[in-house]
């Protein structure tokens, strides 16, 4: 029993295993490492953002100066164009755009990686899963070739076959809770943003051929 439950262990089954079978265990494992890493790395960034954007809406934009000089910047862009016999409303529509141009910068930085996990998430079975037909094809060919039906013949084959299909759903299950609990901070991120868009864009419509003073915020960040 000793003898056959080494012959089936893990590292012999993966060393003995079919090469498009390790082929397909080394993609699995390397999506689900890479899964992983997208999505520690994207949590960190929507926790330093989310941060950033309730300082911003506590304590005024000028108390994060790192927004600050992405937002006032574009914003202030477009408050000093003069179009003739444009609104107010318009006026201030024109320049919370611009604002949110220069938002959306900010945002993409922070959700980089959530079309990856979502690829991860979507592909990694159907590789599992070719990794299982082609076990069972191994399978049903040492069969034909030892003429034999024996659970020693099979075995090997079956066991690489369900194998890919376990890593298959490693990878994807994790990648696609991740994804979707990411999607819905960054929804979150962006209704804290739209607030903040809004406040500012009102603020500065009423300054009305009044720069804004970008300069001051950079000196805050000093």
């Amino acid at each position: 029993m000793t003898e056959t439950a080494t012959h089936f262990s893990f590292v012999n089954m993966l060393l003995n295993a079919d090469p498009v079978v390790k082929a397909v265990m080394l993609i699995l494992v390397i999506s689900s490492v890479l899964s992983w890493g997208l999505s520690f790395e994207t949590v960190r960034r929507q926790g330093r953002l989310r941060r950033l954007l309730r300082a911003a809406t506590a304590r005024g934009l000028g108390a994060t100066p790192t927004l600050a000089q992405s937002l006032y910047g574009q914003g202030e862009q477009s408050a000093q164009l003069a179009v003739p016999g444009e609104t107010g409303g318009e006026y201030r529509g024109r320049i919370e755009r611009a604002m949110r141009e220069a938002a959306g910068g900010l945002v993409g930085a922070s959700d980089a990686g959530l079309s990856i996990l979502a690829t991860i998430a979507a592909v990694t079975p159907f590789i599992g899963l070719f990794g299982t037909v082609w076990g069972v094809m191994n399978s049903f060919s040492a069969i034909a070739g030892a003429n034999d039906t024996s659970l020693a013949t099979v075995a090997p084959g079956i066991a690489e076959a369900l194998f890919t299909t376990a890593l298959g759903l490693v990878a994807a299950i994790p990648a696609l809770i991740a994804y979707n609990r990411l999607s819905q901070g960054m929804a979150g991120l962006g209704r804290l943003f739209e607030q903040i868009l809004r406040r500012e864009a009102e603020m500065m419509a009423t300054r009305r051929g009044t720069p804004v003073k970008a300069a001051g915020f950079r000196e805050a960040a000093e």
